[in-house]
C-alpha cells in the first residue's frame, strides 16, 4: 500500500507538466489551429524558467518569464497559419526544430548550475485525509495550479460565452464570422495563451521537477501531450487523467531502475512512448468504426474571409 501511494503521488509530480502542455494544445485546437511546436515551446520554457529564476532567485519570476517566453514563440506559429494561412503542420514541426536548437545552443551556461524551486506546500484540512491527501495535496503550488487550470478551462469551455465563441469559430469559422465573431483575434488569442500553458508545463520541469537545466530536458512530453489530446478527445477532464496515467508509467519505470531490477534500462525507459502508441493505435481504430469523436471540425485548415462573401 505505501509502495502504490508513492507511485501514485510521483505519478501527480510526473504528469504535471504534461497537463499543462496537453490544456494548452486543447485551448488551441479548439480554435482551430494545430500546434504540433509543443516539444520546442516546452525546451523554450524550461530554459527560460531556469534562467530568470537563476538570475533573480524568484522561480515564480522565471515560471511567468517562460509564460511569456512560450507566447512570443507561438506568436510565429500563430502568424503563419493565421495571417498567411501556411500550412500548419509544417510550421509546427518548424517551431520544434528551432526551440530545440535554441535552447540547446543558448542553454550550454546553465548546464551543471542549480536553483532553489518552489517547495511542497501541503493543503490543510485536505493532506490530512488518507491516502488521497498524500497523494494530491502535499505538492508544490504549480501543482495545485494545474488542478485549477483542469477545471477551469473545463468550465470556460462549456459554460461561457467566450467559450461557446471559442468553439464556433474551431468548427464552422465562417457561421462565426456571420454570427459578428472576429475569427482572426479569436484564433490569436487562443493561439498565443495556449502557448505560454505549454510553456509553463517546461519551466515546471527545470524550475520545479529537477531544479536544473539540461538540453532536451522535456525528453518527448510534448509528442506525449500531442497524442494525449486525441485520447482525451478534447476534454480537461481526460487530459488530466491522461497527464497522471503517463506520469505514473514514468514513476513506475524509476522506482523500478532505483530497486534494482534486472529489466534493462533501455526497455523500462520505452515504456511511456510504448504507451503512447498503444493509445494511438487504439484509438485510431475506434475512430475507424465511427465510435468517436469530438475534434474540431475545422482543426488545421486555414480560414479564407473572402469565401463567406
Amino acid at each position: 500500500m505505501e509502495f502504490m501511494v508513492m507511485i501514485l503521488a510521483a505519478a501527480v509530480r510526473s504528469g504535471t507538466p504534461i497537463i499543462f502542455a496537453t490544456l494548452g494544445e486543447i485551448l488551441t485546437e479548439k480554435g482551430g489551429i494545430l500546434n504540433l511546436g509543443l516539444e520546442g515551446i516546452m525546451l523554450v520554457g524550461a530554459l527560460t524558467g531556469f534562467a530568470v529564476s537563476f538570475y533573480t532567485g524568484q522561480p515564480w519570476l522565471g515560471i511567468g518569464a517562460a509564460f511569456l517566453a512560450g507566447m512570443a514563440l507561438v506568436s510565429l506559429h500563430a502568424f503563419v497559419s493565421i495571417t498567411l494561412r501556411g500550412n500548419q503542420v509544417v510550421s509546427g514541426l518548424a517551431l520544434t526544430i528551432f526551440g530545440t536548437g535554441v535552447s540547446a545552443f543558448l542553454g550550454q551556461r546553465f548546464i551543471g548550475l542549480t536553483i532553489t524551486g518552489l517547495g511542497r506546500v501541503a493543503v490543510p484540512g485536505l493532506s490530512t485525509i488518507p491516502v488521497v491527501g498524500r497523494i494530491f495535496f502535499e505538492h508544490d503550488l504549480l501543482v495545485y495550479v494545474s488542478y485549477f487550470l483542469v477545471a477551469f478551462l473545463w468550465w470556460f469551455l462549456v459554460s461561457t460565452r467566450a467559450g461557446l465563441h471559442l468553439r464556433a469559430v474551431g468548427d464552422t469559422p465562417r457561421v462565426a464570422e456571420a454570427m459578428g465573431i472576429d475569427v482572426t483575434r479569436v484564433r490569436y488569442l487562443a493561439t498565443l495563451l495556449g502557448g505560454g500553458i505549454v510553456a509553463v508545463g517546461g519551466a515546471y520541469l527545470s524550475v520545479v521537477y529537477t531544479n536544473i537545466w539540461t538540453e532536451g530536458m522535456s525528453a518527448g512530453r510534448g509528442w506525449i501531450a500531442v497524442a494525449l489530446v486525441i485520447f482525451a478527445i478534447w476534454h480537461p477532464g481526460r487530459a488530466a487523467f491522461g497527464a497522471y496515467l503517463f506520469g505514473g508509467v514514468v514513476a513506475f519505470q524509476l522506482r523500478l531502475q532505483a530497486a534494482g531490477t534486472r529489466v534493462p534500462i533501455p526497455l523500462l525507459m520505452m515504456l511511456p512512448y510504448l504507451l503512447t502508441i498503444v493509445v494511438l493505435v487504439f484509438i485510431t481504430i475506434r475512430q475507424g468504426k465511427g465510435i468517436l469523436f469530438g475534434s474540431p471540425a475545422s482543426l488545421g485548415q486555414p480560414y479564407f474571409r473572402e469565401e463567406s462573401t
